[in-house]
């Protein structure tokens, strides 16, 4: 005798896992490119000190000393990203799908699985390959890691960047030398606010921001960093669903996004990237 198993449909989707953005912790939108494509900063020098002479004759090179220029040179920064998807959501599709097939939210799985993840490792990328400091790839070690950290840190100092707001990006591997490292002492008690925003800890005042490697590029070790120092700007988001457009019964979805990221280069010693030595086999982190 022949029995026919019944199936039985869930109205439930095995979505992927997918994590937010965390880039707002290490860069900053200071500038505006409304109706631009360009933007120009100035940077400005300073006049070099030298010794009083109480007995100068107040000429053109006078008691203070020779009278200096300033230069006041720019440097332009030019969004070079600007990206799109479109798709199509047809009505049976959706129907015999049971509504779980649905141009909403397939345009917000869209953006959470792609979108983000192609933004940050854009930004990743541009603050790694022109960081001020890029030490020569070492081998990570739970022996060693605190030490590099360290370095990263007083390069910082002697850049006379910030102390506060400076964050410490890591890769999960790096998270777990840190973890096993007996000289380390992380400050685990963060607020929520910090923790939506992805600190996941502190560690001598600098947050520590775990991310995913396959937002980074291959080989990253660490990356400590002062937001003030890149400038990562998404000037245009722009999401559309049409319903029944010519040519299709159903959905088109549509959606762009113009984004760039910049290093300023009297800041660029505020980034400071540690890359390791690649593992056999090609391993992309520690």
């Amino acid at each position: 005798m022949a029995i026919n198993l019944a199936a039985k449909f869930y109205t439930y989707v095995d979505e992927k896992f997918s994590q937010d953005s965390k880039k707002s912790m290490i860069t900053n939108t200071d500038f505006d490119w409304s109706g631009a494509k360009t933007v120009k900063v100035y940077k400005i020098t300073t006049a070099a000190m030298t010794d009083y002479n109480r007995s100068g004759t107040g000429t053109a090179n006078s008691r203070y000393g020779n009278v200096a220029g300033l230069d006041a040179t720019t440097e332009e920064f030019t969004l070079s990203k600007d990206r799109s998807f479109t798709f199509a959501v047809d009505k049976l599709d959706s129907d015999e799908t049971a509504r779980q097939l649905q141009a909403a939210t397939a345009l917000e799985r869209q953006i959470r699985e792609v979108v983000i993840p192609e933004i940050d490792s854009y930004v990743y990328g541009v603050m790694c390959t022109n960081a001020g400091w890029k030490p020569a790839a070492v081998s990570l070690t739970a022996g060693n890691i605190y030490e590099e950290i360290l370095k990263a840190s007083q390069a910082l100092d002697d850049a006379n960047a910030p102390e506060t707001n400076r964050a410490l990006v890591v890769s999960p591997a790096t998270y777990t030398l840190m973890k096993k490292c007996p000289d380390i002492v992380m400050e685990t008690d963060i607020g929520a606010n910090m923790r939506k925003k992805g600190v996941i800890s502190m560690l001598d005042g600098a947050c520590i921001i775990k991310v995913p490697s396959n937002r980074l590029p291959n080989n990253f070790g660490f990356m400590l960093c002062h937001p003030s120092a890149t400038v990562a700007p998404t000037k245009l988001e722009d999401y559309k669903i049409h319903e029944d457009p010519p040519g299709i019964s159903g959905s088109l979805v549509e959606g762009r996004v113009n984004y760039d990221a910049f290093i300023l280069d009297n800041k660029s010693k505020g980034v400071y990237y540690q890359a390791v030595k690649p593992a056999a086999g090609g391993s992309k982190s520690a």
